[in-house]
């Protein structure tokens, strides 16, 4: 990833600013609303190989049908921009941008120079506009769930974490929305820029206001090239500073990598291109999460895995190896219906996962009382379960890779350990499991071992950190535990080796 922008610039250049304060003046609250229900395309950063999953949580929560795009990882999906602070609180996804333009099929020109005075005048031909109002809008929404937070500040909030849960924090009335655009408009004793001819191109309005202004707080920006393929003659940081500077010379911004108020995204896999304005600036997988240990997952990976699920009304599901808790606290922040069990053989794990639950009753009910949520937190040895027997309906962990936590020699003995115990407590014939490893050699060595027990439904491949890993699906076979050559050593037994190799395995 690569950025790269430039120039010094007056904030007036864009007319939406001025024009917006005149509207607000000499429209009703009618014709604001339907101003706000414009039709814009989003774009979204999913974990790799879930992008199917957040397409179904698109259709489920905002009745939009989602576009996976060639470029893994990512996906696209039309709403009105009245739907905006909704986008924020779906589970499935990492990062946000609003798409300026999209091209499925760009001609690269074949030589350096001729993509480098391509890029120059791509900027002046691109419909900025919407994307810039949606950006308006859509930082009002995040200066409201600030003051929010402000209210009633906590250790865990000064620290940077925030709720996409609660709705409470956004405003369902667009004209609430729309007093929040005053505080980027320009300051009252600025004069207003007159009115431009229809006629006129987006450039040309641009130049003028820009003459008639002088003296306005200059609006800051980035440009980050995001590029996939080996048939371009170009590199990313060519890309980036190219267009980077048709940026700087068409809206005249000033270029700041770190405190940028604009981040504008290129995005380029193999004749794919996809400009856009990005709408997070730090990814919404970091929502639920306050105390972090050495592996924690991602909350978006988490839910991920959930949705493969399906958990129903009264099902009961276990995380054996919860780590920091990610699982479980994604589980009954959506599936309140259900009943979440988790546990960890390792003291300060399951301390880190009760203070993550901690902190997040803290946000969601303001400090007051609560009802809590239907999760229960244990310490526990993984391969001994406290629970009987046919008892859980689903099974659903982020497994030791043998990397940071354990050893891939120390997992060829705790899998099967795992699955064994897991099949125990697994309901015959109805219960499933979804498995997150990356020793994925040594873990279908210990299903094969297990092929009395379990099934293979299905496998998610997953990129997790940059390592490539797999989600298993499991369905219990409806054969009943202790009948069977594979659970003739029961886990009770285990021996001491065994146990050092939990230990070292826990996260």
């Amino acid at each position: 990833m690569l950025t790269v922008g430039g120039g010094n610039a007056l904030l007036v250049c864009d007319p939406l600013f001025n024009e917006s304060r005149r509207r607000k003046k000499s429209v009703s609250g009618a014709h604001i609303m339907q101003e706000l229900d414009e039709a814009v395309t989003i774009g979204a950063t999913v974990p790799t190989g879930f992008e199917h999953t957040a397409a179904e949580e698109v259709q489920e929560k905002l009745e939009a049908t989602a576009r996976v795009s060639k470029n893994r990882g990512r996906i696209y999906f039309d709403i009105t921009t009245d739907k905006l602070f909704k986008v924020h609180q779906l589970k499935s996804l990492d990062n946000l941008f609003v798409v300026v333009k999209d091209y499925d099929d760009y001609q690269f020109k074949t030589t350096k120079e001729e993509v480098q005075l391509d890029w120059q005048e791509l900027a002046a031909k691109l419909p900025w506009t919407n994307a810039l109002e949606v950006w308006k809008l859509n930082n009002s929404i995040k200066k409201r769930k600030g003051r929010r937070k402000r209210t009633n500040p906590t250790k865990s909030d000064q620290c940077g974490n925030f709720s996409t849960k609660s709705t409470d924090t956004v405003p369902s009335d667009p004209e609430e929305l729309w007093v929040d655009l005053e505080s980027l408009e320009v300051k009252e004793n600025q004069r207003d820029v007159s009115s431009q001819p229809e006629d006129d191109s987006e450039e040309e309005k641009h130049s003028e206001i820009q003459d008639q202004e002088s003296g306005v707080t200059p609006l800051k920006f980035r440009v980050t090239c995001n590029r996939a393929g080996d048939k371009h003659c170009f590199t990313s940081n060519d890309a980036a500073r190219d267009f980077g500077g048709a940026v700087q010379e068409f809206f005249q911004w000033k270029a700041d990598m770190t405190k940028f108020d604009v981040e504008v995204l290129l995005n380029i896999h193999n004749n794919e291109v996809v400009v856009g304005l990005a709408l997070t600036v730090e990814s919404l997988h970091r929502r639920n999460i306050s105390h972090f240990g050495p592996t924690t997952l991602r909350s978006t990976l988490a839910y991920g895995m959930l949705r493969l699920c399906k958990p129903q009304v009264s099902d009961v599901i276990v995380d054996p190896m919860c780590g920091t808790g990610a699982i479980p606290l994604e589980g009954v922040m959506e599936w309140q219906n259900s009943f979440f069990l988790a546990g960890d053989n390792n003291g300060t794990a399951v301390s880190r996962s009760v203070n993550n639950i901690k902190h997040i009753l803290k946000r969601t009910h303001d400090g007051g009382s609560s009802s809590g949520f239907p999760l229960d937190i244990v310490q526990w040895d993984l391969c001994n379960l406290p629970m009987r027997s046919s008892s859980v309906d689903i099974i659903i962990t982020d497994m030791p890779f043998g990397k940071r936590m354990g050893s891939k020699k120390k997992n060829w003995e705790l899998y099967p350990l795992c699955l064994r115990e897991m099949a125990r407590v697994c309901k015959p014939g109805t219960g499933k499991a979804v498995l997150l490893t990356q020793d994925k050699k040594c873990f279908l060595k210990a299903l094969s071992q297990m092929e009395g027990l379990w099934r293979k439904s299905h496998t998610v491949w997953v990129n997790v950190g940059g390592l490539h890993a797999g989600v298993f699906v499991l369905k219990r076979t409806a054969v009943v535990f202790g009948t069977t050559s594979e659970d003739v050593m029961e886990p009770h037994t285990a021996t001491g080796s065994q146990k050092e190799n939990r230990k070292d395995a826990s996260q």
